[in-house]
């Protein structure tokens, strides 16, 4: 098997090492306040971000998990993509309207407002914890397997080459870092993707070629409308689950920490309108290689997994690079860049992510005197703990066999599913309370864990068998297959093999499940979305038991009108009968002043100088201002402006802009 050479390796430390350089370079210009460090002090442009988004969920599941699922089980997961889509359209109207006003850092500061309760904050921040730090390990696990394939790399040793990597351009560089190196990072990602693609259609015999192989072994066929939930993939769990379980990436911090990074909610918005699309054609590209790849080996007359020259699907994409790409040094290199690129970007943005929650979530509520200064230094330590731990969970998921794709969806949705209905539960059900909340969420989360435990480790679960493998006849001359690239032709017109291939198709169709099996059965389409619809069931009846707040004290800057968002046709009368008294009418004029508030408050971030001024803490000064407003924000409305006291009037004209203080 070839192998990698000088050039092949200057390709790919090159792409390393610009990485870590932008991350030198961010920190050598310095983040002067925390803000700054997770969040880019709210002023990121709109393309990077959006860019940032796109490869945040694009990493090595993408470039090698989505290649293995076509290869092995055909091209009906690119319907995914319709539901990655719409996921991303409707985030528009559920989490940039309710998180950008906000100016909040963590998602979890969301729970704590929406329910004046630390224990939902916790809660949530404890599931998105173990969500992200299993999602990294699966990252990590994809370039380990791959680079172990096609170089007897050890997988231990490239695991550690990524995260030491990807750790220490987050940690000294912070989100700016993160962000650029994103982008960077997807140039070199589509190089590769596009490379492999035109090279491997070349050498199968071309595009049409490709597509009466794929087309005869069943691979495109794509349409099945089958309304059993147990189906591994139909046209109903992969475009209607897919867009549910995209609700747990919509909803997450990677996501929150891009959208509040923007200056304006309409750049929020615009930053989802441009990352859909982009995340649709990628993997759809994706999805064509594993189409190629199959058709490639096919054309060859050697399937590397039939022939056992591979043993994970996931090494395809690896193995076919190496082939067609032989007489071209440094090709590998890219694509093994560009993998690694995939891997580095999603790692970085989830390490990021993870600092920004532990600094706001556990750091400031629990040390309110630490400097500034201190602060980043804390988040700076917390990217390498969380490293740390995500490179043990990689190997831990190396023991579970399947495509990326399915391994990650599956463990994924076991604690995706019940976040995603808690947020939507609090966005869009203004009966619930905080006690509800918790006991619907953990009930939840006992179910998802119990399902996929069993349907990923369970040892009488029929698992869903893959379409039939390509030739393995031609496999004693692995020599020369670059240089056989017309064969297929002649083979995919012989008649023994397409009987061959009827009757493996025959044998493949799997029995029904029986008992609690049929359950674990359900498809890991559709977990997330109906973990989803359990989480507010659970909550729903939880709050309504333990019992509902009266509508008209709900704090309406917290809940989104769900029919003002989804259904603005209808009668506007109708809409508010439908509210059941909840003041949503007053909403946009609290969401104003809150704005208001924010501003003032980010003009008061100098501490050290306002002290002095002030003759007190920053501290004293913010108690004195909340025990001073005791009124709730509805009642607020009502009262008429009073005359704001002297000292307040002196303190208000100290705090202009932050950096002429400075």
């Amino acid at each position: 098997m070839s192998s990698f050479v000088i050039v092949d390796y200057v390709v790919f430390c090159l792409t390393i090492s610009i990485s870590l350089g932008i991350g030198v370079y961010y920190a050598i210009a310095g983040q002067k306040t925390t803000s700054e460090y997770l969040v880019g002090g709210r002023q990121m442009k709109i393309l990077p971000v959006a860019i940032s988004l796109m490869v945040s969920f694009e990493s090595s599941i993408m470039m090698l998990g989505f290649p293995a699922e076509t290869y092995v089980y055909g091209m009906m997961f690119w319907l995914s993509n319709f539901g990655f889509l719409t996921s991303c359209l409707l985030a528009t109207r559920m989490v940039v309207p309710l998180v950008h006003p906000l100016k909040i850092t963590s998602i979890n500061e969301y729970f704590e407002l929406r329910y004046n309760s630390r224990y939902v904050r916790l809660l949530n921040l404890t599931m998105g914890y173990i969500n992200y730090i299993l999602y990294m390990g699966i990252v990590l696990f994809g370039p380990g397997i791959a680079l172990e394939s096609v170089t007897n790399f050890p997988m231990w040793a490239s695991t550690l080459v990524v995260a030491v990597c990807s750790v220490i351009y987050t940690s000294i560089g912070g989100i700016k870092a993160v962000i650029w190196t994103d982008v960077f990072q997807s140039l070199v990602m589509f190089m590769g993707i596009f490379a492999i693609l035109i090279k491997g259609t070349m050498v199968a015999g071309g595009l049409s070629n490709v597509i009466e192989i794929n087309k005869n072994t069943g691979r495109l066929d794509i349409l099945n409308f089958d309304p059993d939930p147990t189906i591994r993939h139909t046209f109903w769990s992969l475009v209607i689950g897919g867009c549910l379980r995209m609700v747990s990436l919509n909803t997450g911090q990677t996501t929150v920490q891009r959208i509040v990074s923007t200056p304006t909610q309409k750049a929020a918005n615009r930053v989802l309108y441009l990352a859909g699309p982009a995340f649709f054609i990628t993997l759809t590209l994706a999805t064509l290689e594993g189409a190629v790849a199959y058709a490639f080996f096919s054309s060859l007359g050697c399937d590397p997994l039939k022939s056992k020259k591979i043993s994970n699907p996931n090494q395809v994409v690896p193995f076919m690079v190496l082939e067609i790409f032989k007489e071209a040094p440094g090709m590998a290199g890219l694509f093994m860049a560009s993998l690694f690129s995939a891997s580095l970007s999603t790692l970085s943005s989830g390490l990021s992510s993870l600092s920004a929650l532990a600094i706001e979530d556990v750091v400031r509520p629990t040390f309110k005197s630490l400097s500034e200064r201190s602060v980043t230094l804390i988040a700076k330590i917390s990217v390498v703990v969380i490293g740390a731990l995500c490179v043990g969970v990689s190997f831990l998921i190396a023991k579970i066999k399947g495509p990326m794709s399915q391994i990650s969806f599956s463990v994924l949705a076991a604690f995706g599913g019940p976040a995603s209905g808690l947020f939507l539960f609090s966005v869009f059900c203004p009966w619930g309370n905080a006690k509800g909340a918790i006991i619907g969420t953990l009930l939840t989360a006992v179910v998802g864990l119990w399902i996929t435990t069993e349907q990923n480790f369970s040892t009488t679960l029929k698992r869903t068998p893959g379409l039939p493998p390509g030739p393995t006849d031609k496999c004693y001359d692995m020599t020369s297959l670059t240089n056989m690239t017309f064969m297929s032709t002649t083979m995919m017109q012989n008649t023994s093999w397409q009987e061959a291939t009827t009757s493996l198709v025959k044998e493949s169709i799997p029995q029904r499940p029986q008992g609690l099996d049929r359950f674990y059965s359900l498809s890991y389409q559709w977990l997330t979305g109906f973990l989803i619809i359990v989480s507010l069931i659970f909550c729903s009846l939880a709050s309504i038991i333990i019992g509902r707040p009266d509508p008209a004290t709900v704090d309406v800057r917290y809940v989104l009108p769900f029919f003002d968002q989804f259904f603005p046709f209808l009668p506007k009368k109708l809409r508010k009968k439908l509210y059941g008294g909840v003041p949503f009418e007053k909403r946009e004029e609290l969401i104003k002043k809150l704005e208001e508030e924010k501003k003032q408050e980010n003009e008061f971030e100098v501490p050290e100088v306002l002290e002095k001024l002030n003759g007190g803490s920053k501290e004293h000064v913010e108690n004195k201002s909340e025990e001073s407003s005791p009124l709730t924000p509805i009642d607020e409305l009502n009262k008429e402006q009073t005359e704001i006291p002297a000292d307040e009037v002196v303190l208000l004209n100290i705090s202009t802009n932050k950096n002429n203080i400075e």
